[in-house]
C-alpha cells in the first residue's frame, strides 16, 4: 500500500485524494433565494448525504473560498430555505452548466433553458425536470475550521419538508424508487462522473 500522513498534505492533495476515494458520490442540485435581492441560485454539491430518517434530515457541505461563504451557503443561512434536486442523467449537461463562478447578483437559471415550477413549502422554485426534488428547511449550521481557527467549510443539517417523485420512477404500490428508471449520477474525482450501471442485491445478515 502507498501511505500519505493527511497532516503532510496541502489542500489539494486531500481534495484530490478524498474525493478520488469517497466516491462515488450523489448530488444535490440546490436552488435558494437571496434575501434581499430574489435572485435565484442554482449550483451542486457532491458533499452530500442522508444523516437522518427517523427524521428526515440530509446534509450538504459547502467549501469557502478565500474564506468567503459560497451564494447558496448564504442564501440558506440568512433565508434557511432551498429546494434540492437528484441529477439523473437527462439533466446532467444543465447541472454541469451551474457550477460556473457568477457573480451574487447573477443568477445560474439564466444559463440553462430549463422550466421553474412554485415550491410547496418553501420560496426559492423548483426545476421541473429533475425526477426527483426536495424541499427542505435549514436545521443547523456548522462552521469548520482549520488548524488556525479560519473557516474553511459550512455544513448544513437541512429537514425535507416535502418530497416530489416523477410518476415513472416510483412504485405507488409499494412506495418504491424506481433506481433502474431514475438513473442517477454521481460524481467521481476531477471531471468525472458516474453513470447508472449494474445493480447487486444482498440480503443482509439477521
Amino acid at each position: 500500500m502507498i501511505h500519505f500522513s493527511a497532516a503532510d498534505l496541502g489542500a489539494k492533495q486531500n481534495y484530490k485524494f478524498l474525493t478520488g476515494a469517497v466516491s462515488p458520490r450523489p448530488i444535490a442540485w440546490i436552488t435558494t433565494q437571496n434575501k434581499e435581492s430574489g435572485i435565484v441560485n442554482l449550483a451542486p454539491f457532491s458533499f452530500f448525504t442522508v444523516v437522518s430518517s427517523d427524521l428526515p434530515y440530509v446534509l450538504i457541505a459547502t467549501t469557502r473560498k478565500n474564506g468567503q461563504k459560497k451564494d447558496t451557503a448564504n442564501n440558506l443561512s440568512q433565508t434557511k430555505e432551498g429546494v434540492i434536486h437528484v441529477v439523473d442523467e437527462n439533466v446532467l449537461h444543465q447541472m454541469n452548466e451551474t457550477a460556473a463562478n457568477l457573480k451574487p447578483d447573477e443568477s445560474e437559471l439564466a444559463l440553462i433553458n430549463l422550466p421553474t415550477v412554485k415550491s410547496h413549502s418553501v420560496t426559492p422554485p423548483g426545476l421541473v425536470d429533475p425526477l426527483i426534488r426536495l424541499e427542505v428547511r435549514l436545521q443547523q449550521e456548522i462552521s469548520l475550521p482549520d488548524d488556525n481557527g479560519n473557516i474553511v467549510s459550512d455544513l448544513f443539517i437541512l429537514k425535507v419538508l416535502d418530497y416530489y417523485f416523477a410518476e415513472k420512477i416510483f412504485d405507488v404500490t409499494k412506495e418504491y424508487i424506481l433506481s433502474e428508471k431514475l438513473r442517477p449520477v454521481a460524481r467521481l474525482a476531477g471531471n468525472n462522473y458516474s453513470l447508472f450501471g449494474e445493480v447487486l442485491t444482498l440480503i443482509r445478515p439477521q
